[in-house]
């Protein structure tokens, strides 16, 4: 299945069958919730797509990791001060800096596949669409900056992505990596 019929393909039987673990793992009701685009390796869903506009407004974040081990894993990275440190290693890089606005190219073209008639003619009329057309992974503005790396990971799932290739490095030095304090 292509990468775009991947994320137009909603099964609902899957979605409702899935729906109370998403519910556990984002500890609320799912809003525009959408499909399940990235499985873990024991079959549960580890990325949910989500509508782009939900409650009347527009929600660029298109990709939501809800994989409750990698998120705490990228919790502890975030904690740990990882956000800054990678984004020092692209400041230095000029090389990561034109693949993050690669990256950023690809998801926007990615997102705009799944925008539905409706999402584009609201999105269009209250002037809202070039939060979509202009900002990259989870509406990050600056196609250098890292802001979360949740969003990052999220994407990366999908659709492989520089930023999730640096987390998948730091998350393969193994749990000692990850404990920024625990055991002290």
């Amino acid at each position: 299945m292509n990468e775009q019929n991947k994320l137009h393909a909603v099964n609902e039987s899957k979605l409702e069958r899935w729906r109370p673990y998403i519910r556990q793992c984002l500890d609320r009701e799912p809003r525009g919730l959408r499909n399940i685009v990235a499985w873990d390796e024991h079959g549960r869903p580890r990325v949910v797509q989500v509508a782009l506009v939900v409650d009347n407004k527009p929600f660029p974040t298109v990709f939501w990791l809800i994989d409750p081990v990698l998120c705490l894993a990228i919790d502890r990275l975030e904690a740990a001060g990882c956000i800054a440190n990678l984004q020092q290693r692209v400041d230095q890089s000029a090389e990561l800096r034109a693949k993050m606005r690669i990256d950023h190219e690809k998801h926007q073209a990615a997102r705009a596949a799944t925008m539905t008639p409706t999402e584009r003619e609201f999105l269009e009329s209250s002037g809202m669409i070039g939060a979509f057309t202009s900002r990259g992974i989870g509406g990050i503005q600056g196609a250098d900056r890292i802001r979360c790396l949740h969003t990052w990971y999220a994407a990366h799932c999908v659709q492989p992505n520089v930023v999730g290739g640096m987390i998948d490095g730091l998350l393969s030095e193994g749990p000692a990596s990850l404990i920024s304090d625990a055991q002290s």
